[in-house]
């Protein structure tokens, strides 16, 4: 019932963008975005709470938007954590024990529109803007992105090649935006009236056209080295995404696992997380 629920309201959105159009293209594309990067969840529930209180770190301001950060402080070097869509930094509690077991410094935060972190939506141009914003205050020499938090880090990366950051981490993260942009399509059946008017509403507001969100065409400019990790039966984000990734990252390797879903918070993935930043 609950699947036929959200299939029902998708296709409503769908046929409300596709109406919109015939009057203002230009409105139907601002109402697509705004529902693409609108997060149904993610917010810190109890369980997140009873974990999270305890390394409550500073709030910091980005683009007038309070981001709230945590810290497990250590006496090795820094390590920034970026969580994926519709998460936030709890997900990375499992990591982080292994990170303290080597003394490892880490600072997480909520993206925008996730966790305590104030705002009401998300999307990779602001959330690359976050990272450069929380590099420039910590100076991690690594930095770890789960999901869109990968692909946010290397979009930064890209735009901001001299930074603190020596390792990189990601954790299926996707290849493209416009595969997304896509998928959304497909799922919410709308035109390509509406598609073309959310590609244009992108790049009025951020300078970027959908296909210039590329992690192929970004790693082929990132000198620093980078460790992709993927599950090959990853059902939200395909496994090719991060296969095309290392194509272009000359100074990266892929590790290929099967079974371990899209989360990767599994000890062996953790183990090898470390012995990267070790190495």
């Amino acid at each position: 019932m609950r699947k036929l629920l959200y299939r029902t309201l998708a296709l409503s959105y769908g046929a409300y963008f596709n109406s919109t159009a015939l009057f203002s293209e230009k409105e139907a594309g601002k109402r697509a975005f705004k529902t693409f990067t609108t997060p149904r969840k993610g917010r810190i529930l109890p369980v997140h709470q009873e974990y999270l209180q305890e390394y409550l770190g500073k709030k910091i301001l980005v683009n007038n938007t309070g981001l709230q950060t945590y810290e497990w402080p250590g006496t090795g070097e820094t390590v920034l954590l970026m969580h994926g869509w519709e998460s936030n930094a709890f997900r990375w509690r499992y990591l982080i024990e292994k990170l303290q077991e080597r003394e490892f410094n880490i600072i997480a935060f909520d993206a925008p529109g996730h966790g305590y972190s104030e705002g009401n939506r998300l999307n990779v141009v602001t959330y690359a803007n976050s990272a450069r914003q929380l590099i420039d205050l910590y100076r991690p020499k690594h930095i770890i992105g789960h999901s869109m938090g990968g692909l946010a880090t290397l979009h930064n990366q890209y735009q901001n090649p001299n930074t603190s950051i020596e390792k990189i981490v990601t954790l299926g993260a996707p290849a493209e935006l416009s595969e997304l942009m896509a998928h959304y399509q497909k799922l919410v059946r709308f035109n390509n009236k509406v598609l073309e008017a959310l590609d244009k509403h992108v790049y009025e507001h951020f300078n970027y056209r959908v296909h210039d969100i590329s992690t192929p065409k970004f790693a082929k400019s990132i000198a620093q080295k980078g460790l992709i990790i993927h599950d090959e039966w990853d059902t939200i984000t395909p496994f090719n995404a991060s296969e095309r990734l290392h194509q272009n990252w000359k100074n990266s390797s892929l590790i290929k696992t099967t079974g371990l879903g899209h989360s990767l918070h599994q000890e062996e993935i953790n183990l090898q997380i470390v012995d990267f930043l070790l190495s």
